[in-house]
């Protein structure tokens, strides 16, 4: 591929001498004095004493080679050929690098009155000179800085010159030089080039559309080595996957609460059922709400009875996701709005449910179950008074294991009874209520503040007290809302931002309503009922996606592409003449001068293009600052009630210096003291 010329060792050798005899020390001079023709001799026999892939030190400095590419002839640059755009020349001379075995650098250019470019330079890459990086002489810091031993520039002068053909578009190649001072690449290192590791717009399609299944570009990369058959067929690296999320993100972060506000308004505008509000703390976002048309016609069909609880780790501003859940006719959860805080308070909760309500036309549900928590309570006694405020029994019971200590905690039949009475369906109130009593007193409980505070809520947790109302697929717990935030979180990461949180929900909600569809043609169920026979209402129910004409033809044109291929994969002479096709079509668009060339580099239309949004050139709206909810922020696992109440009756008691026994009292609270005491006072 290459023929080295090499330059007259006689004239270097005569170099080496001179400066030898002009050293000032005799002694030297004495002892290391040569001829020329000993010293040619001397590094002739160290030369032939070399293998051929270790040259001699002597060689390697006094030799300096240039290599001729070995390209066919047709393939060459002539001097006063003429393209019909510069865009066309420059992608010929790129063609001739890549069959070279080397890699182009467009370089300086001159213009016409500052508009059309006279001349254009394109220059092989690791030609010019390398900018010498500034040196602190007086830095006192320790730390040496490591030498790049990778350069690259080398002062290449392998070039092109292209000229404009006067008062026309043209160009002409008007010098061309072509001898390089490196190696060039062989065949077997293309794979690694850096033209190879160019990303398509497909494969950045694929990194992106893979984000919004939780998965991350190390993995990306993988998959996409196994569905191309090999990591030497996917040309890029998983730092060039790596680098566009980076970039992606870089270019999104500022915009982000912007970015979301104007893509759900933009729902909202094209969808007018579809319902989206938010506000705003100052030029910060605080709270969104929204529900599209087929989470209403859901809310409206099994929305007596509702959960929601919140989620944490779902963005990198730990904004809290509130969805609202309902069971449908297929005792499957569903949702039927959904919202974001900021902060956890009683005010942001109170504008949640009444954006919700406002959504679902002022129709609240007839029970509301939550958890313990404080804030929710208070927000639902205000804003829906009417509905019954149910509490998650599953959270109650988890919280009796740390309410009980000592022979309680591992008495088995203590354990039995309570939950018994506790989870029986088939009670009434005032046969609950004996039978509660019974154990309280019978294992000495009348003290314990837990018991007594859950025996006051009774009418909001216990089923005895809801053997009246229909409870939708037996909602006795959150455990909905905790399976929903478990779905919803197989998708978004924690350090996600807004947008891309809201792409892994579109995904998620439409893996739940496939599921609904799959199962309504099973059963052959009708589809929900609407407010308007209205068109629009009905596709809007049935596809959630809203792919604009471009996308619908990309994809066509996949499917195209592959049902092709699945035709023609298994007959030798249809699979070649298919490809000749394809090369053909691809050598027509390459040859089209409005295309331009694909680079690894991510710009703001590029982001806009992949994650189908327009990138907004006044900011209004920024994203809130990071929050420390409850639930949120905490590195190492939360340990449960169980846990801890498990870990503390396995930790050894005190003596008590009364009784002498293993016991959780002391002198003081002592109940053999106690009595004595009684005792005393009462004789």
């Amino acid at each position: 591929m290459s023929h080295p010329k090499e330059i007259d060792k006689s004239i270097a050798t005569d170099t080496i001498i001179a400066e030898i005899n002009s050293s000032p020390n005799d002694e030297q001079i004495d002892s290391i004095s040569f001829t020329s023709e000993e010293l040619q001799t001397t590094i002739r026999i160290e030369g032939e004493s070399s293998n051929s892939t270790n040259e001699s030190y002597c060689s390697n400095i006094i030799e300096e080679s240039e290599y001729k590419p070995d390209v066919p002839t047709e393939f060459v640059p002539v001097v006063n050929n003429v393209f019909k755009s510069l865009n066309l020349a420059v992608k010929m001379y790129t063609d001739y690098a890549e069959l070279a075995g080397f890699h182009t650098r467009l370089s300086s250019q001159s213009k016409y009155n500052s508009q059309i470019i006279k001349e254009k330079y394109v220059i092989c890459n690791r030609g010019g000179k390398d900018k010498p990086k500034p040196c602190d002489t007086l830095a006192t810091s320790s730390v040496k800085s490591k030498p790049n031993s990778n350069k690259i520039i080398i002062g290449c002068t392998a070039k092109i010159i292209f000229e404009n053909v006067y008062e026309t578009r043209d160009y002409k190649v008007k010098k061309f030089f072509e001898m390089h001072n490196h190696p060039l690449e062989s065949i077997e290192e293309r794979p690694y080039t850096k033209k190879a590791r160019n990303m398509s717009y497909y494969e950045k399609e694929f990194e992106v559309r893979a984000s919004k299944a939780k998965i991350s570009p190390t993995m990306a990369h993988k998959i996409r080595a196994v569905l191309k058959g090999g990591y030497e067929y996917v040309g890029a690296k998983v730092t060039d996957y790596k680098n566009l999320r980076r970039g992606v993100n870089r270019i999104l972060c500022y915009n982000d609460a912007q970015i979301i506000i104007n893509k759900m308004n933009d729902r909202r505008d094209h969808y007018p059922n579809d319902s989206f509000e938010f506000l705003r703390d100052g030029d910060l976002l605080a709270t969104m709400f929204w529900a599209d048309e087929r989470e209403k016609a859901c809310y409206a069909e099994f929305g007596e009875v509702i959960s929601f609880d919140a989620t944490f780790r779902t963005n990198k501003y730990k904004i809290v996701f509130v969805p609202f859940t309902a069971v449908d006719h297929h005792k499957k959860s569903v949702t039927v709005g959904d919202g974001l805080l900021s902060r956890e308070t009683i005010e942001s909760y109170e504008w949640l449910l009444k954006a919700f309500l406002r959504a679902h036309e002022g129709k609240a549900p007839k029970i509301v179950l939550t958890d313990q928590d404080a804030t929710i309570k208070q927000a639902v006694e205000s804003v829906v008074p009417n509905s019954r405020h149910r509490l998650c029994m599953w959270h109650i019971m988890k919280k009796l294991q740390a309410n009980i200590t000592g022979d309680l905690f591992k008495n088995k039949d203590f354990k039995k009874r309570f939950n018994k009475l506790v989870w029986k369906m088939h009670i009434k109130p005032d046969e609950f209520e004996k039978k509660w009593d019974l154990i309280i007193n019978e294992f000495n409980l009348e003290d314990k503040r837990w018991f007594n505070d859950m025996f006051e809520l009774r009418d909001k947790w216990i089923l005895a007290y809801f053997s009246d109302t229909r409870m939708s697929g037996l909602m006795k717990t959150t455990s909905r809302s905790e399976s929903m935030n478990s779905f919803f979180n197989t998708y978004p990461r924690s350090g996600n931002l807004l947008l891309h949180f809201m792409m892994n929900y579109d995904t998620a909600i439409q893996k739940q309503r496939n599921t609904q569809q799959e199962l309504d043609h099973q059963k052959k169920k009708a589809v929900y009922k609407f407010n308007s026979p209205r068109p629009i209402e009905k596709h809007a129910a049935k596809v959630y996606t809203r792919d604009s004409e471009i996308n619908r033809s990309i994809n066509q044109a996949y499917y195209n592409f592959e049902a092709c291929l699945e035709y023609v994969r298994k007959n030798k002479e249809k699979m070649d003449l298919f490809v000749k096709k394809t090369e053909s079509m691809l050598k027509e668009y390459e040859n089209d001068p409005t295309n331009k060339l694909q680079k690894n580099r991510i710009d703001v239309e590029d982001v806009g293009k992949l994650m189908g949004i327009t990138i907004p050139k006044d900011i209004d709206i920024n994203v809130p600052n990071v929050q420390s909810n409850k639930g949120c922020g905490k590195k190492s696992r939360i340990q449960s009630a169980t846990e801890i109440a498990y870990k503390n009756s396995n930790k050894q008691t005190r003596r008590c210096s009364g009784c002498g026994e293993r016991a959780p009292h002391n002198l003081w609270t002592c109940p053999i003291k106690l009595e004595v005491e009684q005792s005393s006072k009462a004789t």
